[in-house]
């Protein structure tokens, strides 16, 4: 056993010239990490190099030069999607929404990687194709079901991977390979194009090495897609600074084994301790009940949607356990989901009401690590134990992102938490993560930028922002000790932003972010008199931001009484 450190984007990207030889290397070394049975379908470098050049836009984009893994229940055009079950098998004419956006962003696809079969499981132990093994630990399971795409990426076969979550299907196997998985809020990420467990549930996710890593792979993937019916747009929220976390009562932490789990969670919430946050005792009971609805309850006839026919039809071709779990759905009818519908709320309520006391929660990833052996000992049971901090998130609708805990020693085993909060807390979990690790907030976000005129969401100017993948983060006001200025000319008309030491007054801007490989060409469409300057917020952060340079207020409206552009342009 020994542990396998994976580096950033920054770190391996490859120009797309020397990409053939790199592509040659991976193959190799996928071919010497067989017996891990993490790949279905494994392309050849010509392969992959075909793909990529059928997308020539993504030569200069933000992920050239990156590989990533595709979870086999996800499209790529012209190879068989199996969900691992080979009479299911299908070849799509076009990609899932989301690989096409890897595509058109550069990153080249290496295959499609073993799973849970049809994304039924938490284990990486329910595959014709094979019992996909820890990376780090063969004798240990990959959590599923997105099993194979933390194992390529753990093993340094891909830089990325994609999988889905539905139950935990992202979190489990990054907290069992010490990874970054990123659950975004349902809808935040269209799912055309992939083969459904739970619709209404079901969340693309990532695999990375690092949170900024994970924050730009949501700048690229994140956005309308008309052809998804799930798909929708979030408004972000941040949290305070410092923030609140949640943590378990100490009784609700079942830990199945004393060498694993309890000493790197005390040490997990000593590290929000140490970053600034407050950490305080809640009682997770709402929570792990409302889980317990995922299985025991109608959702469960929402797998029989996606794939019940086609297990009625071909019941030899589909894992015992699989079709096992999904013939529960006979057992709900209409007057049962109705049900199932009201305890959730009722369940959701009395969470939703312990959230609102925290910004976000913290809870371990898992609470064991189970062996192969054990899990085909007791398939079913060890399964669920294995969802107890993971069922729940997509039922209340909360953002999610698993970062593992730092090792304590070289030996140990992957340990991981997972920090949650409701939709749209998508950034401010990822800021959260990142300060949790010891990343660069920048590098985690993109670049936040401070706006307050034309620029800001529903102006004149906001689409230059929005077409460069701009995002809202939330409405505040700066400190005390600015000024507001009305220049002279337009349309439209432009505002300034000045420091003032003398003055009292808070203006109320926008905070968006913008993504890093996009800031240079926003900046060029931004006339003097305005410049770049920090602007401290009434947080007391500090952010990039508009501000007038030297001599701007030569024939300009001082507005500053009015408090801000909006309200300047209402009083008008």
């Amino acid at each position: 056993m020994g542990k396998i450190i994976g580096e950033s984007f920054e770190a391996v990207r490859a120009s797309t010239q020397l990409l053939g030889s790199r592509l040659q290397a991976l193959a190799s070394l996928s071919e010497r990490h067989g017996s891990h049975q993490h790949w279905i379908t494994r392309l050849t470098p010509a392969e992959s190099e075909a793909i990529r050049r059928d997308h020539p836009a993504g030569d200069d984009g933000p992920l050239a030069g990156l590989t990533f893994a595709i979870k086999d229940n996800i499209d790529l055009t012209g190879v068989p999607t199996t969900a691992a079950c080979p009479a299911y098998a299908y070849t799509p004419q076009r990609s899932a929404t989301v690989v096409e956006r890897l595509l058109n962003a550069g990153a080249t696809p290496l295959g499609k990687s073993n799973l849970d079969q049809f994304a039924t499981g938490l284990v990486g132990t329910r595959s014709p194709y094979g019992v996909c093994r820890n990376a780090i630990d063969p004798t240990r399971i990959s959590g599923g079901s997105s099993a194979g795409s933390a194992v390529a990426v753990t093993l340094g076969e891909a830089d990325f991977a994609l999988g889905t979550d539905t139950a935990g299907s992202g979190r489990i196997p990054a907290a069992f390979h010490g990874l970054v998985g990123l659950k975004p809020s349902r809808g935040l990420l269209p799912t055309t194009g992939v083969v459904p467990a739970c619709r209404s549930l079901d969340c693309i996710t990532t695999f990375t090495h690092t949170v900024a890593d994970a924050a730009q792979l949501l700048h690229t993937l994140a956005g309308p897609d008309d052809t998804d019916p799930m798909c929708r747009t979030l408004t972000p929220h941040m949290f305070p600074n410092p923030p609140t976390i949640g943590v378990p009562l100490d009784d609700q932490l079942a830990f199945a084994s004393p060498q694993w789990g309890p000493q790197a969670f005390r040490e997990a919430c000593d590290r929000l301790g140490a970053i600034g946050c407050t950490v305080v005792p809640v009682d997770i009971t709402p929570f792990v009940d409302a889980g317990a609805l995922l299985y025991e309850g109608p959702w469960v006839a929402e797998r029989a949607v996606a794939v019940g026919e086609f297990i009625a039809e071909h019941p030899d071709d589909v894992h015992p356990v699989t079709a096992s779990i999904i013939a529960n759905a006979s057992r709900f009818d209409a007057l049962a989901t109705f049900r199932g519908f009201d305890a959730l709320r009722a369940k959701g309520t009395a969470a939703d009401a312990i959230l609102r006391e925290v910004d976000a929660i913290m809870v371990p990833t898992a609470d064991r690590f189970p062996t192969v052996d054990e899990v085909l000992a007791e398939p079913v049971a060890v399964n669920t134990a294995l969802g107890r901090f993971t069922n729940f998130m997509n039922l209340l609708d909360y953002a999610a992102i698993a970062v593992p805990v730092p090792p304590s020693t070289p030996s140990t085993l992957p340990f991981g938490i997972t920090l949650f909060a409701g939709a749209g807390s998508d950034h401010a979990l990822l800021e959260l993560a990142a300060r949790f690790r010891g990343e660069s907030w920048r590098a985690a976000r993109g670049y936040p930028l401070v706006l307050a005129g034309a620029h800001m969401d529903g102006l004149p100017l906001n689409h230059q922002i929005r077409s460069r993948g701009g995002r809202r983060l939330r409405t505040c006001r700066t400190a005390s000790g600015y000024r507001l200025l009305a220049l002279p000319g337009g349309p439209p008309e432009r505002p300034a932003l000045i420091a003032d030491p003398e003055s009292d007054a808070s203006i109320e801007v926008e905070l968006w972010d913008l993504p890093a490989q996009t800031i240079g060409s926003f900046l060029q469409q931004i006339p003097s008199p305005l410049g770049l300057g920090q602007v401290r917020l009434d947080d007391d952060r500090e952010y990039v931001g508009f501000i007038g340079a030297a001599g701007c207020e030569e024939g300009a409206q001082d507005i500053t009484g009015h408090g801000g552009w909006r309200h300047w342009l209402a009083a008008r």
